[in-house]
């Protein structure tokens, strides 16, 4: 099984370490090859960010499925182009959004999303609505905290137990999601911290559930049906990159 793990940010910050935390629950055949784009953001916080990086996505999302990859995985919370490339492949396409919220949904009533920074939860408001999971998951925070300053794992994990013993206490949070799939590496520390505050709660990192899932799904053979993502109807469609106008 061959999965592309499509990085839709052109900042090259993916490494081993994260490439072997977020694999580890994999069947020992399962091959994760990163991609990223080379036309977009350096990394995607808002919605500007995201219509930016958009049309790479797609073009590497049908590359991928030309190049016989078996899945998708486009690695944000976001799921920036999730839908549009479901459109245009006929392989399963996941972002980091979806696989985590519903994994939480199976052991929780009430599910908590901690951020990056304040730009990004109308986006995530807009992905909880679009699901109609407004009342399961009530709670959006952020840790005010770049994407490319995640890095800083210690800072990032206080923060996320600070906001998440919020989450807790005031808006009634029985599991928590890491709402970033840089935030690699936190889940652990984030839940021994919560734990030593008396909070026995499960901490969901984003990109390993999503793999997770995708494996899942191509190995049971499921995939999107076109009735809920028909096929772009023809026409002409161009967009411009370093190269100059593309059809695309």
């Amino acid at each position: 099984m061959k999965i592309l793990n499509l990085i839709p940010i052109v900042t090259d910050i993916w490494n081993d370490d994260m490439q072997k935390y977020v694999t580890r629950g994999l069947l020992p055949g399962t091959e994760v090859i990163p991609r990223r784009i080379t036309h977009g953001p350096a990394s995607i916080e808002c919605e500007y960010d995201e219509a930016l990086a958009l049309p790479d996505i797609i073009a590497l999302s049908k590359a991928a499925e030309k190049e016989g990859f078996d899945g998708i995985f486009v690695d944000c919370f976001g799921d920036p182009g999730v839908r549009a490339a479901r459109e245009v492949v006929n392989i399963p396409v996941f972002g980091g959004f979806e696989p985590p919220i519903l994994y939480a949904l199976g052991i929780a009533d009430r599910v908590g999303i901690v951020t990056v920074l304040p730009n990004v939860v109308p986006m995530l408001r807009g992905n909880v609505a679009k699901a109609g999971l407004q009342d399961r998951v009530p709670s959006i925070r952020y840790v005010n905290i770049p994407v490319l300053d995640l890095e800083g794992i210690k800072k990032l994990i206080a923060a996320l137990i600070i906001e998440g013993e919020k989450a807790i206490q005031e808006d009634g949070v029985e599991v928590l999601v890491l709402g970033c799939t840089a935030m690699v590496g936190a889940k652990e520390e984030v839940e021994a911290g919560l734990k030593a505050k008396g909070y026995n709660i499960t901490v969901i990192e984003a990109a390993q559930a999503s793999l997770l899932m995708l494996e899942t799904y191509i190995r049971l053979g499921w995939k999107h049906g076109r009735i809920a993502y028909m096929p772009p109807p023809p026409k002409k469609r161009v967009w411009w990159t370093g190269d100059g106008l593309v059809e695309i």
